[in-house]
This record gives C-alpha cells, sequence and structure tokens, in this order.
C-alpha cells in the first residue's frame, strides 16, 4: 500500500514539476519582455541626449569632424567584435540609431561651429556607455539552458536515486541479529559522521527484516550527501587544494564583480580544467559510482543486511546487479555540474541539501511525510535534492553586499524528520 502511495506522490510531483517550468518559462519572458521594454527605452532616451546636445552644441560641418566621427565608431565596432553575437548585433543597431539622430540634426552642424575634438570625445563617451549597458543586458542572457530545464534535470536526478535506493532495499534481505565485528563498528562511526548520530543508531538498532523503509530512506541521503558535497567544489574529480582555491576565487569574484564577469570566468575556467585534462569526467564519474557502492555497502552491513553479506564475493554481486544504473546517476550528476558551471551566465545554480540535525525549516526545504503529521522538528537526512538561484543585482561597481545577492530557492529539498520512526513504526 505504501509503495502505490509513493508511485501516486512521485506522479503528483511530476505533475507540479510541469506545472513549475511552465511557470518559470512564464517568469522568464515576461522577464525578457521587461528587459527589452527598459532597453528600448535607455535607447530612446540616449537618442534625445544626442539630438539636445547636437542642437546646444554647434560644430564646424567640416571633413576633419566627419573622419574623425568615422574613425569612432571604427573603434567602437573594433571592440564590440570581441563579444558574443547578441552584442554585435546590439551595437550596429546603436551606430544606425546614432547615425540617424546625427543626419536630423545635420541642418543646425552646418549653421554653427565647435571643436570637432570635444565632438569627437562626446560621440565615443555616449556609444560606450550605451554598448556597456547592452553587454550588461546581453551577457545576462547567453544561456544554454533556462531555470525550468535546470529544475527539471535535479527532478530527473531524484527519481533516478530513489529508483536505486527502492530496487536495492527490496532486493537484500535483512536479520534481526547483527554481528558485534570490527567491521560494523567502523562502518557505523564512518554512517554517523556522514549522515548523523541519529541515523546512524536507528539502522544499528532497529529491526529491518519486515519493513526496510528505513534503510531505503537512508540510501537516499546517503547519495543525496555524496552529490551535494561533490557538485559544491568548483570542478568535481579535481586536485582537492586547487579546487579550495578556486572556488574562493570564484566566490570573492562572484561578491566584487558583476554578474558577466564572474559567470564567464566561471565557465572559461571550468572548461579549459577539462581541456587540459580530458580523462577528468570519466574519472569523476568512476570515482563519483564507487564512493555510491562503498557508502550503501556500509548502510546495508550496520542494518543487519544478510544479502549483500559483508565478503567480497556478494558484494562483487551486488556492484554487478546496480553497476550501470549508480553509473546512471553519477554521469547525471557530473552533467548537471557541467551545465551549472559552464553553461548558465545569467546566475549562480547551487544543488543543495540540508544538514543532518538541522532544525526544519518550512521555506527552505520541504518534510518527506508532511502527509502524516505536523512538520517540525530535526532534519534526519536529505532524500531529494533542491536547487538555489543566486543573481548579483546590478548595482555600483563597489564590492557587493548581501544586499544586492539575490538568492531563491527554485526546488525546496525534501528531507525526512527525526519523528519519521513515529510514522514507520508507531508501536
Amino acid at each position: 500500500m505504501r509503495r502505490e502511495h509513493d508511485v501516486t506522490k512521485n506522479e503528483l510531483s511530476k505533475t507540479q514539476a510541469e506545472v513549475a517550468r511552465w511557470e518559470e518559462k512564464c517568469k522568464t519572458l515576461e522577464k525578457t519582455l521587461k528587459e527589452t521594454r527598459d532597453l528600448l527605452k535607455v535607447r530612446d532616451k540616449e537618442i534625445q541626449v544626442l539630438k539636445e546636445r547636437e542642437r546646444h552644441t554647434p560644430e564646424r560641418h567640416c571633413p576633419s569632424s566627419r573622419i574623425d566621427r568615422r574613425r569612432s565608431r571604427d573603434l567602437a565596432h573594433q571592440r564590440s567584435n570581441s563579444s558574443q553575437s547578441q552584442q554585435i548585433r546590439l551595437s550596429a543597431d546603436w551606430s544606425e540609431i546614432h547615425d540617424d539622430a546625427v543626419s536630423q540634426a545635420n541642418g543646425n552642424h552646418r549653421r554653427n561651429g565647435s571643436d570637432p575634438h570635444l565632438d569627437n570625445m562626446s560621440t565615443v563617451s555616449e556609444e560606450e556607455r550605451a554598448q556597456s549597458r547592452g553587454l550588461e543586458t546581453f551577457l545576462n542572457k547567453i544561456d544554454l539552458w533556462s531555470g525550468a530545464q535546470v529544475i527539471q534535470a535535479v527532478q530527473d536526478l531524484n527519481s533516478e536515486i530513489l529508483q536505486f535506493a527502492a530496487s536495492a532495499t527490496e532486493l537484500c534481505t535483512f536479520s534481526k541479529q547483527r554481528p558485534n565485528s570490527a567491521k560494523v563498528t567502523q562502518a557505523s562511526s564512518e554512517v554517523a559522521t556522514r549522515l548523523g548520530a541519529a541515523l546512524s543508531c536507528l539502522l544499528t538498532t532497529r529491526d529491518h527484516s519486515q519493513d526496510p523503509m528505513l534503510v531505503q530512506l537512508a540510501l537516499q541521503g546517503c547519495i543525496s550527501y555524496c552529490i551535494s558535497r561533490a557538485l559544491s567544489s568548483f570542478c568535481i574529480g579535481y586536485q582537492s587544494k586547487a579546487n579550495i582555491t578556486l572556488t574562493q576565487i570564484y566566490t570573492h569574484m562572484f561578491h566584487s564583480e558583476p554578474q558577466p564577469t564572474s559567470s564567464r570566468w566561471r565557465a572559461l575556467a571550468h572548461k579549459h580544467i577539462h581541456e587540459l585534462h580530458p580523462e577528468l569526467n570519466e574519472y569523476a564519474i568512476n570515482e563519483m559510482t564507487e564512493t555510491i557502492f562503498r557508502w550503501s555497502l556500509d548502510i546495508f552491513l550496520i542494518s543487519g543486511s544478510t544479502n549483500p553479506q559483508p565478503n567480497p564475493a556478494s558484494r562483487e554481486n551486488f556492484r554487478a546487479r546496480f553497476g550501470a544504473q549508480v553509473k546512471r546517476i553519477s554521469k547525471a550528476a557530473c552533467r548537471l555540474a557541467q551545465v551549472t558551471k559552464e553553461e548558465i551566465m545569467s546566475a549562480n545554480f547551487e544543488v543543495i541539501a540540508a544538514d543532518s540535525g538541522q532544525l526544519f525549516d518550512g521555506q527552505e526545504m520541504m518534510d518527506a511525510f508532511e502527509d502524516y503529521g505536523s512538520s517540525d522538528g530535526v532534519v534526519l537526512c536529505t532524500t531529494e535534492l533542491g536547487l538555489r538561484c543566486s543573481t548579483r543585482k546590478p548595482m555600483s561597481d563597489a564590492p557587493a553586499s548581501e544586499e544586492s545577492i539575490d538568492r531563491r530557492i527554485l526546488l525546496r529539498p525534501k528531507v525526512v524528520l527525526e519523528s519519521v520512526v513515529e510514522v514507520i513504526d508507531p508501536r
């Protein structure tokens, strides 16, 4: 009965995800429309400023001034060539608008005179300001993935984790008796380090032979923790010390530079690391797969599993049985890392999980068993990953404060509270 309920909840979550995806797409279109309108207002304002300036600041219409203006436009065009195609189109459009404004004011130019060098500097300055505003707008738009697509990728990853945990738990058998060995003690200590002492104690002391639901939740928790920890690094599988340094550099840059600058640096650094080390992606996938297997077998061991047993042959059979499934999880996680690091410029996306022992907060997380009672207490583990989006608001050139960073949780991580024991085994 509980399995059917889980299937229904899974279908409901997919439907909700589809609704959220369309809502996100609608919000994106509305935001794009608003930014386009704002950009048009800026262009109109710049045109008016140029018209007013050229109307009140006369100049001699001489060949040298025309040459200076042509050179200034060439310089602006050369600077725009280093940007993306959208930026090139913006610069070209601006040049056309500017030429129209100049041609309309030519009558005044013929009747009056001024210093051509001052006019040239003014024109270049106006073009540079307009171009910088255009670059800020369009650099933020070069996203190969939308927010809704990233949310869907995280939800698909959560589904893969759930399927593996359910299949592995259903295949295994458990005994009430547990051998008191050094391996069990060590495994229990390591599980406590990863998932907290409370969950480790529940797995070690309770009988899972009739209902292994707690074991399944622990499996989801350990895999979610493994992936969230891996994705928090700058580059999965890269050297630990280098990863720490790169993370510090990017964090400082994110808080002190414009959003397009920090995002572009992050994308280029991540891309070139993989170009210098083409074997890194495969290494990261294999390393994550091995870690998931090792941590999962530790959970089975302290839970009193009789299949797989702690001997090497039984464990190898388990790896062979679920190898393709676990590797698919690792590939999806590494692909998600590439997307968030290289293919999104407008924001910083983070895959998140709630820490064990943390107080439940309904604004930042979701109770997996909220239908069975009040959602309060302490987090036991995270069973489904969440997604957070951080964007630096375009303000002054001063270093950003917390108020200038817009943080939104697009997908709340799903957690299990310590009170879940009363739901699973209400004796």
